[in-house]
């Protein structure tokens, strides 16, 4: 499935959505927005698909929103601006609660609301080379909804630095921080990206999907209520054919 604004393949059982507009840094509007959101559902519903990467044509990842875009929004009323702010909400939400592991492919740029993207996935692997950045207070605007997510990834202290100076820092930077998983040479990012799902891929499904499930709800519970929360889903997956194969496995290897 393909059209012009993402394209959508899969390679055994890894899916990949890749932002199709390289003439313009791959930036958002709503219906490249609103493409990612649908893509992310197909695949969650998949039961062929076990992991996702989500990338960039060109050599950039995402420069948040496209430029006639924001102009177009200066004419939105409330209600406009609100229904429009949820739908990218929305696709954070769908890549967050995704029940597969979701990989970000980072080189370039990843700015703004592409650099949210990013921050709503699982993983991200970047390249040496990739630029990310906050850029918003910079016109005015304020990064209200990839903040929420960028407190999942690093600290309060590394957040305001990098929300309220707008500053760009590179691959190696964001790996230091906690914002970046791997960071690695450009010429090998494809390659350690398809690795690195090949071993996801190898993994019990019910396993990866309940240990999503447990970092989504623990962070909202008190100490007590996460404890009995472990507690239950522990239970529960001891119950799952996947336990039960992977222990009887582990139990009789040589």
């Amino acid at each position: 499935m393909g059209n012009s604004k993402i394209i959508v393949e899969e390679k055994g059982m890894t899916g990949r959505i890749t932002l199709n507009r390289p003439d313009k840094r791959n930036s958002l509007d709503d219906e490249m927005i609103s493409e990612i959101t649908a893509a992310i559902k197909s695949y969650s519903e998949n039961d062929s698909i076990k992991s996702i990467i989500i990338t960039g044509a060109g050599g950039n990842f995402c420069s948040g929103l496209f430029l006639e875009y924001l102009n177009k929004i200066q004419a939105f009323d409330v209600l406009e601006n609100k229904k429009d702010s949820t739908n990218y909400k929305d696709l954070l939400m769908s890549i967050y609660t995704c029940p597969k592991p979701t990989i970000a492919m980072v080189d370039g740029y990843a700015l703004a609301g592409g650099c949210g993207v990013a921050s709503a996935c699982d993983l991200i692997v970047a390249s040496d080379k990739a630029q990310f950045g906050y850029t918003e207070v910079r016109i005015g605007f304020i990064p209200a909804i990839v903040m929420i997510f960028l407190l999942k990834r690093v600290s309060e202290t590394h957040a305001k630095d990098l929300l309220l100076t707008s500053k760009f820092i590179n691959g190696t930077e964001a790996c230091e921080i906690g914002l970046v998983n791997y960071v690695l040479d450009s010429s090998v990012l494809e390659s350690f990206t398809e690795k690195l799902c090949e071993n996801l891929n190898k993994l019990p499904s019910s396993s990866v999907m309940l240990t999503k499930e447990m970092f989504r709800n623990v962070s909202s519970m008190g100490f007590e209520a996460a404890l009995q929360y472990a507690v239950d889903m522990n239970t529960l997956t001891r119950m799952t054919a996947d336990c039960k194969n992977g222990i009887k496995k582990f139990l009789t290897k040589e």
